[in-house]
């Protein structure tokens, strides 16, 4: 099938255009950067001229003055040139610190204002996104990608500006030097052209790969932290090493192939640029006519000054690829749509009656995960969610606070669907502990006093720890509530982690309390506290608890049992065991594995 595409210039300027409009808040500062490099740039067609004066006055002493430059007057040439030498070295100075400092100020507050609206998209892309796309690849785009927009932003502009003004400048002194030879000149840049043109699209296609295989080498690195004690427990230390190797050294052929493509083409350049100045020192001999040997010096400098900023314009084409290829990737992902939030209800207080009516749902449009989910739970009431794993169960816990969208049936809280509420509103009343605990590299106070809560006064941070069961451990820790975690609370038992996520849980008072496994992670002397704490937490609440452990929720006013996303059996503890059907197998089966692990 034939693709068409829109063409690689088209396409490059139009990402160029979108990176630069982000240079709005700093158009001051660019303009007294383009200032200095427009200083810088004039200089070079300067040292040539002295050469023009120090020539002549070799040649012809007393002849040639400074009669045409402003100032100078009739000032010997011997005293002249040296000053004037010192003045434009001095003003070629004062034109690169004005460019590359402030440059750089811009260069560095774009890259700065890039990675923070990286990170803020982040917060409020959907979840399907985060499902779609690995961390390594997220968190590289965060760095490598952005520094490779630096090299563009930076480098780059500063070499396109610098060296093309430069370029100009040189010109301009050539042709009214001498503008048929220089003619000569010019009749090389549609090689050029061609040449930078063909080595831009490689290195474009090539910047892609290696930044792909650079997220997949971020990836297996994230993975092998974050997962050290199985791949250690598990003897898995050789696969992952292989697995590694193998993702840098294709990171590796793709950065040398990306150093062959440069190699490559700048000989090729060289090659030609000093075939014109080799064509052009041949025409210079023969068609100097009256030109002094001082006029025919100067030229041919200004001339050899040429290939040095050309060449590295070419080789700036390599940076802004990699760049253009990290901004697209960028744009990409600040392009997704955010999180849909169309609802305009906010409530201060809702009572807690949740009601689902013929609710079914689909990731990504596969098949169904839930099928004609009808349930209604009372305010203050307690219904545990039970069943095999891949039933459904924590999907249905993720739909009600919008985690994910759903397009059948409807879910309701005090009446209203929930799509009418706004997120943020919506998940204030909500209260949420998952079987998976997210804990932040903060000290135990600010895990339990987390976002909305950060401004809790420590008692209630100390209440909340100790409904929690947390308390007594917190203070045996060497900081008490001020003693970090560690990462993803590394430096705490997997109970405790888990009485911290509840202890915030508590904290947020919320009337709508979710627990998806909560206590699946603690031991029993543990999870007998937790069950006080929970049997305390849940009361005046509306709770739904998704549980493996059905000792945990014998209590609960209804059990809904699941299987293949539909409801197959409910009603209370006593009754359903009662009925000797779903429920009841399910608790036989799991007191036979308790007996034989007891």
């Amino acid at each position: 099938m034939t693709q068409h595409s829109p063409p690689p210039l088209v396409s490059s300027l139009k990402i160029y255009f979108r990176l630069l409009r982000y240079l709005r808040p700093f158009i001051g500062l660019f303009a007294v950067s383009l200032l200095g490099f427009i200083v810088f740039a004039s200089v070079h067609p300067m040292q040539a001229g002295i050469l023009k004066f120090f020539v002549d006055e070799l040649t012809e002493p007393g002849v040639s003055t400074f009669h045409d430059i402003p100032l100078l007057g009739e000032l010997d040439l011997a005293y002249g040139v040296p000053l004037l030498l010192i003045v434009i070295v001095f003003w070629q100075g004062v034109g690169s610190y004005l460019g590359n400092y402030f440059l750089a100020r811009v260069s560095l507050g774009l890259i700065n204002d890039l990675r923070i609206a990286l990170f803020e998209n982040l917060l409020r892309l959907p979840n399907t996104y985060f499902d779609r796309n690995n961390s390594g690849h997220l968190i590289s785009r965060i760095t490598y990608n952005v520094t490779m927009v630096t090299g563009a932003a930076t480098d780059a502009i500063k070499v396109i500006i610098r060296e093309g003004l430069t370029v100009v400048f040189l010109f301009g002194y050539l042709l009214w030097m001498n503008w048929k030879l220089t003619l000569v000149m010019v009749a090389i840049l549609p090689i050029i052209g061609v040449m930078v043109g063909n080595a831009s699209r490689k290195f474009r296609k090539q910047s892609k790969k290696i930044q792909a295989a650079m997220g997949d080498l971020t990836h297996i690195a994230s993975e092998m932290i974050q997962g050290y004690r199985v791949v250690r427990g598990f003897g898995g230390e050789e696969y992952e090493a292989a697995r590694f190797r193998a993702s840098s050294q294709d990171n590796t052929d793709r950065q040398l192939r990306m150093a062959r493509t440069s190699a490559i083409f700048t000989p090729a350049l060289q090659l030609a640029t000093f075939s014109t100045m080799a064509v052009l020192l041949f025409l210079v001999l023969l068609l100097r006519g009256n030109a002094s040997a001082g006029d025919l010096v100067a030229y041919i400098t200004a001339a050899g000054m040429l290939p040095k900023p050309i060449r590295q314009l070419s080789e700036v084409s390599a940076t802004v690829q990699k760049g253009l290829a990290g901004a697209e990737s960028i744009f990409a992902q600040l392009d997704e749509p955010r999180e849909a939030d169309h609802g305009t209800v906010e409530r201060e207080h809702v009572s807690g009656r949740i009601e689902i009516k013929n609710l079914s749902f689909g990731y990504d449009g596969r098949q169904h995960v839930l099928n004609d989910i009808d349930l209604l739970i009372e305010p203050g009431q307690m219904i545990a969610l039970v069943g095999r794993s891949g039933g459904g169960k924590s999907t249905l816990a993720s739909l009600i606070p919008r985690f994910y969208r759903h397009k059948t049936g409807q879910i309701l809280i005090d009446g209203i669907d929930i799509k009418y509420f706004t997120l943020r509103n919506l998940r204030r009343h909500i209260a949420l502990v998952t079987q998976q605990t997210s804990l932040f590299n903060d000290s135990v106070a600010n895990n339990i006093a987390y976002g909305d809560l950060a401004d809790a006064p420590r008692k209630s941070i100390e209440e909340a720890a100790e409904a929690a069961c947390a308390s007594e451990f917190i203070e045996k820790l060497p900081q008490g509530y001020d003693t970090p975690v560690g990462e993803n609370g590394v430096l705490l038992s997997g109970g405790q982690r888990q009485r911290l996520a509840i202890a915030r849980a508590i904290l947020k008072d919320a009337p709508i309390l979710i627990l998806d496994e909560a206590t699946s992670s603690l031991d029993s002397e543990s999870e007998r506290h937790i069950q006080q704490a929970l049997d305390h937490v849940t009361r005046n609440r509306t709770t739904l608890v998704i549980a493996h452990r059905l000792s945990t929720i014998e209590k609960a006013d209804a059990i809904m049992v699941m299987d293949q996303g539909r409801i197959v059996e409910w009603g209370p503890h006593a009754e359903l065991l009662a009925r000797n059907c779903h429920y009841a197998r399910l608790h036989a089966m799991q007191f036979d594995e308790e007996k034989e692990s007891g």
